[in-house]
């Protein structure tokens, strides 16, 4: 190992999420989780939850909103006892953003990322400069948001126009649409490959890719096959000062410590740390998590 190549934690840590005002995981067990938001009680599927809930049957079936999930991963639908509004703002930090019903059992955002988000904030506030921060795959924006409310400059990058269209409603929602924020709709693979021939640079890089998606040119991402280009092409994005690379991603098969050895071989030469592990989500009693995502990061 070169004395100048990141430091690699040695082992595994867990970032997690507990609830805050605007969202709660009440209990979980049984292949489902019993969430909060805002003034909606939801029901989705997990089925990590191996476990027996602890609130009887009732808390479950009076949940106003619950997501039915058909064989076909992610697909299903939702049945509601209390028929909620369209969208209903939520907030963390500085930042609010519309959760909305989507027909992929989420709601818009994803809220075991209050640990990512938390890190950025601190990192952003941290580092004494107006930092140039890349958000690829971005979806609504929210860790955009909390990036611009911190004082970065934000590139935000995402193929789906609708989610973009969302993203900018947060922006609003916020009162930070008078932000340096600049909304992207393309693919994020043609994207960073267009600022590597430019020479563009930034300070920090979110990335978070789904594990298969298509551009709005009809391009497929497939996680495991195209991540380590992707991440190639990101470390040659980095600022010669830059501060962090953050790495995110839910496929089943990946691991933290895949993710920190992709990010090792990439960012060698640039000294910092890399740590890794697990994001999880806990229940308001605070003894039982789930882990939902695994991540690593590389900060200068």
């Amino acid at each position: 190992m070169n004395s100048a190549d990141p430091i690699v934690a040695d082992a595994p840590g867990v970032m997690r999420t507990l609830g805050w005002a605007d969202y709660e995981l009440l209990d979980s067990g049984d292949g489902r989780k019993l969430e909060r938001y805002g003034p909606y009680r939801v029901v989705r599927p997990e089925p990590q939850c191996l476990w027996r809930p602890r609130l009887d049957s009732d808390n479950w079936t009076a949940a106003d909103a619950i997501f039915d999930p058909a064989d076909e991963e992610d697909a299903g639908r939702w049945r509601f006892n209390r028929r909620p509004a369209e969208t209903t703002p939520l907030g963390w930090g500085e930042v609010r953003f519309n959760a909305r019903f989507t027909p992929f059992r989420h709601l818009a955002f994803f809220p075991e990322q209050a640990a990512n988000w938390a890190w950025l904030d601190a990192r952003v506030r941290g580092d004494g400069r107006p930092l140039r921060v890349l958000n690829l795959f971005g979806y609504t924006g929210v860790a955009s948001l909390v990036c611009a409310a911190a004082g970065a400059a934000v590139t935000h990058v995402d193929a789906s126009k609708k989610a973009v269209g969302w993203a900018r409603e947060n922006a609003a929602l916020s009162g930070l649409d008078d932000r340096p924020v600049r909304w992207i709709c393309e693919d994020a693979r043609k994207y960073v490959q267009r600022e590597v021939r430019r020479g563009s640079t930034y300070d920090g890089i979110i990335l978070d890719p789904p594990k298969y998606g298509r551009g709005p040119g009809g391009e497929v991402w497939r996680l495991f096959e195209d991540l380590p280009e992707m991440a190639r092409l990101c470390a040659g994005l980095l600022s010669g000062s830059a501060s962090f690379l953050i790495l995110n991603a839910y496929a089943a098969r990946i691991s933290g410590a895949a993710l920190a050895g992709l990010l090792g071989e990439n960012l060698a030469g640039r000294g910092g740390t890399i740590d890794w592990g697990e994001l999880s989500l806990a229940e308001s009693a605070g003894d039982r998590q789930i882990g939902l995502s695994f991540y690593a990061r590389w900060a200068a």
